[in-house]
């Protein structure tokens, strides 16, 4: 894959603005994704977990790529959630996405019963034989309580429009060997998600940073990348480390429920988390604005900056 892959660089995941019964606002998805897009980010992750892809149904969600492929238009590479529990449900939404204008797929092992890898390898095989999308693994043992063996990532990367993989941050935090062992296995371009580790990540010589605050603050998260991945380790650290509360926020209350808060105060969107969900009381909203408030007036300085 070339660097002009959608799963190189800062893959930014945007919140999907929907009301409580999960009508998706399409012209507010729409004001979003045109932030994204004016920032210059490498590409837009639509429908992951920020985006709520889990709690909407089929139909509001190909309204969304919809609207997104229309608003984006071409500009910045689209990859579109396709995760769903049954195999024939995640076909159809990879069918829905490639006819909407998606550029790639992003798909998750979505279980109740817990799966084998076989079954998550035919899951896997099924979805990606639908359509000529590339394919990106969300390999996200948080939300799906699945674990892929690097015997099944190397099986799956066999597959011809299996390119890419969104890892978790590993356990142990030897990103260095944990990516050794990954390229030994497969070709595919490896990705991070997991904020708080992304200048780690990149400066060790990750592909991608799968970004929920890119979806939000796109030019700081912008700027990290381009540092790590630049090798300038002095200004890598010195954003993670602005971005550090920030962080620690997203590990008390869940990034989601962070981001869909400061949506409505940054007037972007009015978007409710969708239930069983719930908001952050006062005294955590007020923790993280006092957080925030620094980072918004860097994203400020860094959007003016690039109109000069």
């Amino acid at each position: 894959m070339s660097s002009a892959s959608p799963f190189h660089g800062l893959s930014a995941f945007p919140a999907t603005p929907a009301n409580i019964a999960g009508r998706v606002d399409t012209e507010a998805l729409g004001r979003l994704l045109e932030r994204l897009c004016d920032a210059g980010v490498a590409s837009i992750g639509l429908l992951g977990s920020t985006g709520i892809y889990a709690y909407l149904t089929r139909e509001e969600r190909l309204r969304a790529v919809k609207a997104a492929a229309e608003c984006v238009a071409g500009r910045i590479p689209l990859i579109v959630g396709a995760g769903a529990l049954r195999t024939d449900l995640a076909v159809g939404l990879a069918r829905d996405a490639e006819a909407a204008g998606a550029d790639a797929l992003l798909l998750a092992p979505v279980s109740y019963t817990p799966l084998r890898q076989e079954e998550a390898y035919e899951h896997f095989l099924a979805v990606a034989k639908a359509t000529k999308l590339p394919v990106c693994i969300y390999n996200n043992p948080g939300t799906t309580h699945f674990t892929f063996s690097r015997e099944l990532l190397q099986r799956l990367s066999d597959i011809e429009t299996i390119r890419a993989v969104k890892m978790p941050l590993p356990v142990d935090g030897d990103l260095p060997v944990e990516l050794a062992a990954l390229r030994e296995k497969t070709d595919l371009a490896i990705g991070y998600s997991g904020d708080w580790g992304a200048a780690d990540a990149l400066l060790s010589g990750a592909d991608a940073w799968y970004s929920v605050i890119g979806g939000l603050l796109p030019r700081t998260a912008l700027g990290l990348t381009k540092a790590a991945m630049a090798g300038d380790i002095d200004e890598a650290r010195r954003l993670d480390k602005l971005l550090e509360p920030l962080w620690q926020t997203f590990k008390a209350f869940g990034s989601i429920r962070v981001v869909y808060m400061l949506l409505e105060h940054l007037s972007l969107a009015r978007a409710e988390l969708p239930r069983p969900l719930l908001p952050l009381k006062s005294a955590d909203r007020q923790r993280v604005l006092e957080i925030v408030e620094p980072l918004i007036a860097l994203e400020g300085g860094r959007k003016a900056q690039s109109l000069l």
